[in-house]
């Protein structure tokens, strides 16, 4: 099962690789990281989702908490937050298929981020699900290239992962 967790830890140099060696020595596999600063410029919020029983995520989860660096460790329940990815899709067109693609972005709330003679790379965010789907779509032209960021999340409603 796919859990995503938020970890608020002091922005500094290192916590970044003290907690990726925390999930290779144990064993973890990371699905997913993304990493950004907060409104509090002396915070970052980690974005990782992992697989894992209620056992393995309850490590996780204690073993998080055993670094210095770490402020706050939430596990975000997936029936209750909002998530979204960004993916950068490369696919080849010609000129009469421009169209075709630019209908798909359309209806992707997407982007076109870079046009040449014979590719076009698009812009996307949305759920992993929604993006696999627009992968889908684009297949069919070729796709040259493609690159995703992990995800990101926030809780719905007013609950909040703050200092």
């Amino acid at each position: 099962m796919k859990h995503t967790i938020s970890v608020l830890v002091e922005n500094q140099a290192g916590v970044l690789a003290r907690i990726a060696g925390l999930f290779a020595r144990r064993g973890f596999n990371i699905d997913s990281l993304a990493v950004g600063v907060t409104d509090d410029e002396r915070v970052s919020r980690i974005t990782i989702v992992a697989d894992g029983d209620d056992y393995t995520l309850e490590q996780i989860e204690k073993q998080l908490n055993k670094l210095i660096d770490v402020i706050k460790v939430k596990t975000l329940q997936s029936d209750s937050v909002v998530s979204r990815e960004l993916v950068l899709i490369k696919v080849g067109c010609t000129s009469k298929q421009r169209a075709e693609i630019m209908s798909i972005v359309e209806i992707a709330n997407g982007k076109i981020s870079d046009i040449s003679q014979n590719t076009m790379t698009i812009e996307l965010s949305d759920s992993k699900e929604n993006l696999r789907n627009y992968e889908e779509l684009l297949r069919p032209y070729g796709i040259k290239e493609i690159v995703r960021t992990g995800t990101i999340a926030l809780q719905k409603g007013d609950a909040t992962v703050k200092v």
